[in-house]
């Protein structure tokens, strides 16, 4: 029966669950094989780095800082600072195979007014950019700073969208512009060199792994390669102590080589290439400049491993089909016509501040700050432009200069599931921008290799928010409530439809409101009210129709207990507020759990997550004492009766 859909969810995640442990050991015997050997990989100094970046990484486009206004830059990089000196660049807690987690890096969303960004089972609320459109409509919901600092994100954006869109297919690398490069190209060669010569040497020692725990080989990589393909965004981490989630939290180790880019590099190029990737030679590296090793893999074990890494690959659709939590999830999109990015997921980390960094476990390529993922929850096909701004500490001295050169900040990246082609090694000086075009992001995966200095990095998106906006979830909520009749001179309630179909559409909207929405703000999306008032209002408005959306579980039950309905169509109403029921039943008392977590309780008070009170049994606003336990076993009853 329909009714027994909803019911059964729990069930279908547990059987989902059990395949998942499945995949887990399939690679975790497949990457015992690997070993302890490494899979090469190239950085701007080697030979070949620039055809294997035409031919396996052409997605990638690096837009050097130069070749940014000089006036953008100050803006942008001021905003930052603002961002950070006001304290709205938080740690989220995020989930992890049933165990929260806090992320490494520091972190706030802005994107368009109303719009959220999900990832690992957290929400995140939107401070709206208060472009001109905003200001003119009079939301000034933020001090003048924050709404400056903003604007100055807006702006970036708008960049942002205009430039991806120009890009050409082949476009790799853009230079300076001419003026600037003239002006400085003597300077620029001296520092680059300088920069990523003494970043060879030394790789910063940061993340968030506070909580961090021995780990064999075997765990090592097995933890990472299950984690990268589904769990993953830039910035979450954890220990196998919090979470066994080793990919982004306890990055560590030390990483002796940088990059140094070469000027030959310094030019728009064109990849023809686009070959396999697979070049000859890799195991035999015959760079010398090079500290870091880079180890080949025997080429019968790599044959076999490839091969059967194809059969057990996670399929990314499966997590992108799971949408925001929606009641009705919606059919994939696809990013088509001109860019425009809707979010920004800005984030923060201080090497110097974190315990520990987490070696890179395939590559050698060095300490990590964050570990390899897929950026989640985005259209398919979208771009996704970073900005990356490393300073000194919040009074935004330049990483550049001073008495000895800092290690500088690099992303690696790698074709996903693919032990035969090397990965690729990208440095990045403070005010660098790349772009990950076309289908990188869904076929590649990235890490962020920690320099020396704290870094920012604002990285534009196109999320999937078919159900992530406000507008979305108000219509969820005028859509359920349609289904309740209010008496005007009463202000007695009842139900206009009785179909099971009808009230099973209606719980699940109320499940979503609850534990997308108001659950999600309250546990952290309520800490940047004192920053940012914008959903203050919404959020209140929507506890209002969750408690009429409980008045109308109220009269649903009534409706299964009356006597005198008929067998058969009584049954299935029951059968359908059960499931409903079961399944918040068992959602409250996770969110309960988190809320009270020991974790949480580490947060300080303005930050902690909230268990409202209005969740409770005894709502005054309620019409019967709402024990939904108690309920829970009145209805099992009567089914067991009937």
């Amino acid at each position: 029966m329909k009714a027994r859909q909803c019911k059964h969810n729990s069930r279908n995640m547990k059987r989902s669950g059990d395949s998942e442990g499945e995949k887990r050991r399939k690679r975790r015997r497949l990457l015992q094989e690997l070993g302890d050997q490494k899979i090469p990989f190239l950085g701007p100094p080697d030979r070949g780095y620039q055809q294997l970046w035409d031919s396996s990484y052409s997605g990638l486009v690096l837009r050097r800082s130069c070749s940014l206004p000089v006036e953008l830059h100050g803006r942008v990089q001021g905003a930052l600072l603002t961002l950070r000196r006001k304290g709205c660049l938080l740690r989220d807690l995020v989930r992890v195979r049933d165990r929260d987690v806090f992320t490494a890096v520091s972190r706030a969303l802005l994107g368009e007014p109303g719009h959220t960004y999900r990832y690992l089972d957290t929400r995140l609320f939107a401070i709206p950019w208060h472009s001109e459109d905003t200001e003119a409509k009079g939301q000034k919901c933020c001090d003048p700073d924050l709404r400056a600092a903003c604007k100055a994100l807006c702006e970036l954006n708008t960049f942002f969208c205009s430039d991806v869109s120009q890009l050409k297919e082949g476009d790799r690398l853009t230079q300076c512009a001419k003026g600037e490069a003239e002006a400085k190209q003597g300077e620029e060669l001296d520092t680059e060199s300088k920069h990523s010569e003494d970043s060879k040497n030394s790789e910063g020692a940061d993340s968030e792994s506070r909580q961090s725990e021995e780990g064999d080989t075997e765990s090592k990589h097995s933890e990472e390669w299950d984690i990268e393909s589904k769990h993953s965004d830039e910035g979450c981490s954890s220990s196998k102590q919090e979470g066994e989630w080793e990919t982004e939290s306890k990055h560590s180790s030390e990483e002796g080589e940088s990059s140094q880019v070469k000027p030959s590099l310094m030019c728009v190029t064109t990849g023809t290439e686009h070959s396999e990737g697979k070049l000859p030679g890799w195991a035999a590296k015959t760079s010398s400049t090079s500290q870091t090793k880079h180890v080949g893999l025997h080429e019968k074990p790599v044959a076999q491993l490839k091969h059967s890494l194809s059969d057990y690959h996670i399929e990314d659709k499966e997590e992108q089909a799971s949408g925001q939590g929606c009641s009705q999830p919606s059919p994939p999109q696809v990013c088509t016509g001109p860019v425009k990015f809707n979010v920004t997921l800005l984030n923060y980390m201080d090497p110097a501040a974190m315990s520990q960094l987490k070696e890179e476990p395939y590559y050698g390529m060095g300490k990590m700050a964050v570990g390899w993922h897929h950026d989640e929850n985005l259209i398919s096909h979208s771009p996704v432009a970073v900005y990356s701004y490393s300073c000194h500490d919040d009074k935004g001295e330049s990483s550049e200069g001073g008495s000895r050169e800092k290690a500088c900040w690099r992303i690696g990246l790698k074709v996903a599931w693919d032990i035969h082609t090397p990965g690729l090694m990208l440095p990045l000086e403070s005010g660098d921008c790349y772009y990950m075009r076309d289908d990188l992001n869904s076929t590649h995966q990235h890490c962020v290799l920690a320099g020396e200095t704290a870094r920012f990095s604002s990285t534009h998106r196109v999320a999937e928010c078919s159900s992530g906006t406000l507008t979305y979830i108000q219509s969820q909520c005028q859509e359920a409530l349609t289904n309740l009749h209010t008496d005007p001179e009463t202000g007695s309630h009842s139900l206009l439809a009785l179909q099971p179909t009808t009230l099973q559409h209606c719980e699940e909207i109320h499940n979503e409101v609850e534990f997308e929405w108001l659950r999600q703000y309250w546990f952290q999306g309520q800490r940047y009210a004192r920053f940012c008032s914008w959903w203050t209002g919404p959020m209140e408005q929507l506890e209002k129709d969750w408690k009429l959306m409980e008045t109308m579980t109220m009269l649903f039950l009534a409706t299964v207990e009356q006597e005198g309905q008929e067998g058969e169509g009584r049954r299935e109403l029951a059968e359908t507020l059960l499931a409903a029921l079961t399944d918040r039943h068992q959602q409250r008392q996770t969110w309960r759990d988190r809320c009270h977590s020991s974790l949480a309780q580490t947060l300080p008070p303005e930050e902690a997550p909230v268990d409202r009170p209005f969740w409770g049994v005894d709502d005054p606003g309620m019409p019967l004492p709402f024990d939904l336990a108690d309920i829970i076993n009145r209805v099992e009853s009567l089914l067991w009766r009937m």
